[in-house]
């Protein structure tokens, strides 16, 4: 729940944001955005987590159990943007509407995934883990309630700023929007969620990192880049699912090391270096990526 919660907080942000960038018509930015979204959390604030984590404490265990199934559904995630992406540009020279359409029912099988996995997940018959010691809460719930409004006004406000100073910093830096959406944005947008990730690593709690961190890329990937695809609907700027090939490539390679890395169980330092390697190598990737492409 913790890390659900964590992860959900903070993609709240990602959606405001992406809600302003649909609406100017910024479509490719925000794809760019999911995509970075994604690589962060798996490459960077996963690679952080393991390598200072495991610099400190060691060898690490987390459940190899829970690892497997977040494995399984991210994998079931790249699955869910390839195949619309695919399709979608052999459809699309003949039938733009038909993409549009593509893309809504995928993305209802992506949100439909996403909700049977959170059930899955809180099913008691799953078997009972020894509770853990926690802290007693200074805060009332109401209290707690208003500072999370309080914060979301002011996340819109940012996220509207943000939004409006895109195209100029496109071109006063001289980078591309790829750029500027797969890895600028990502890492300030998600900065808190990455620092209590790597704080828990620290603490040598690797479960309640990796919920966070693969939790986060999970609900980025099947929750909010389909519901992005719905409420673009009401923006008259229709969103669809058609990542294009450097993406694609990107997300793929991404999972399946960590996927690599989550079969035993045990990461260590070494393990968090080469995401974090792989994480650098995209970055330089879409930074020198011109912008025709």
């Amino acid at each position: 729940m913790g890390g659900l919660l964590n992860g959900t907080l903070g993609n709240a942000a990602e959606v405001i944001i992406t809600i302003f960038a649909i609406n100017e018509g910024l479509l490719e930015l925000v794809k760019a955005s999911i995509t970075g979204s994604i690589l962060g959390n798996i490459l960077l604030v996963l690679g952080l987590s393991i390598f200072l984590g495991g610099l400190r404490n060691g060898l690490q265990r987390f459940d190899r159990a829970q690892a497997g199934i977040d494995s399984t559904m991210m994998t079931l995630a790249i699955i869910a943007l390839v195949i619309p992406s695919i399709f979608g540009h052999a459809i699309e020279i003949q039938d733009q509407a038909a993409v549009e359409w593509l893309s809504l029912g995928v993305a209802a099988v992506m949100i439909a995934i996403y909700v049977v996995s959170l059930i899955y997940s809180f099913m008691p018959t799953r078997g009972k883990r020894l509770a853990e010691e926690h802290g007693v809460a200074r805060w009332s719930i109401r209290r707690a309630m208003m500072i999370l409004l309080v914060a979301t006004l002011f996340v819109a406000w940012l996220g509207q700023i943000l939004v409006s100073s895109a195209e100029p910093v496109i071109a006063s830096l001289g980078i591309t929007e790829f750029f500027l959406g797969v890895v600028l944005i990502p890492v300030v947008w998600n900065v808190a969620e990455h620092l209590v990730a790597v704080q828990f690593s620290w603490k040598n709690k690797m479960d309640l990192s990796l919920s966070i961190s693969v939790g986060s890329s999970m609900q980025s990937a099947l929750f909010v880049a389909p519901l992005l695809v719905f409420i673009s609907l009401a923006t008259g700027n229709p969103l669809t699912l058609i990542f294009n090939q450097f993406e694609l490539l990107a997300l793929a390679a991404a999972v399946g090391i960590a996927a690599l890395i989550s079969l035993d169980g045990e990461p260590n330092w070494l393990e968090g270096a080469q995401l974090l390697a792989v994480y650098v190598i995209v970055a330089l990737a879409f930074f020198f990526l011109p912008t025709s492409t």
